[in-house]
């Protein structure tokens, strides 16, 4: 089975649905920045005060490229990682690639209530991250949306909600028409039949 790549900002998702549709699915589970701080033995915020960003993005374009060999896995990547090179772009060569999207109101709402503050967010009031997120997604959204599936991030607050979620990510991978939808994208179709499509997308198919 080829890759599956989860993208989107942080606090969407991609750790939590993307860890538990890869125990349920018996495929490796990879977070990009946990790997890259597995190879560097370094945190990725040393990385980025050591080389800057013109140097971590470098490192974590070549990190992608490496675990996109691996077969049988799901990828977890980076807020910015499809925002730089030709990252989106391989991304779909290589495997599927699903855009987790969630509001600005969701993804403040989380990242507010998170145990672990994360460094790039860490002392905003709620204002200022508000203020931050929506000025960020706007940057990256063109880039998000390039992904083949886009997957409503929003509403699971609770773990039925989340054991749904996974279920319908999981569905993606396992859906039987998998390679088709990968001969029929690279002719620049899409598939005829999308009910599972809207499915996983919305949790309905009329």
């Amino acid at each position: 089975m080829k890759p599956l790549f989860l993208v989107g900002y942080m606090a969407a998702g991609k750790t939590t649905l993307g860890r538990r549709a890869a125990q349920l699915l018996n495929v490796e589970f990879i977070d990009l920045d946990a790997y890259i701080e597995y190879r560097y033995r370094k945190r990725v915020s040393d990385l980025f005060a050591e080389r800057g960003e013109e140097g971590f993005r470098d490192i974590e374009r070549r990190m992608l490229h490496e675990v996109a060999e691996f077969d049988n896995v799901l990828v977890a990547t980076g807020g910015g990682t499809p925002c730089f090179f030709d990252n989106m772009e391989y991304m779909r060569h290589r495997g599927i690639t699903v855009y987790l999207a969630a509001s600005v109101q969701t993804l403040c709402r989380r990242l507010s209530h998170a145990k672990v503050k994360r460094p790039l967010v860490a002392g905003k009031t709620s204002e200022e991250l508000y203020e931050y997120i929506t000025e960020m997604l706007n940057r990256r959204e063109a880039y998000y949306r390039q992904a083949d599936y886009r997957f409503d991030a929003d509403g699971y607050e609770s773990l039925d909600s989340v054991d749904e979620a996974v279920h319908r990510l999981a569905v993606l991978m396992q859906n039987p028409t998998y390679e088709d939808l990968l001969v029929n994208r690279m002719q620049g179709l899409r598939p005829k039949n999308n009910c599972w499509e809207r499915w996983l997308v919305t949790g309905v198919c009329p």
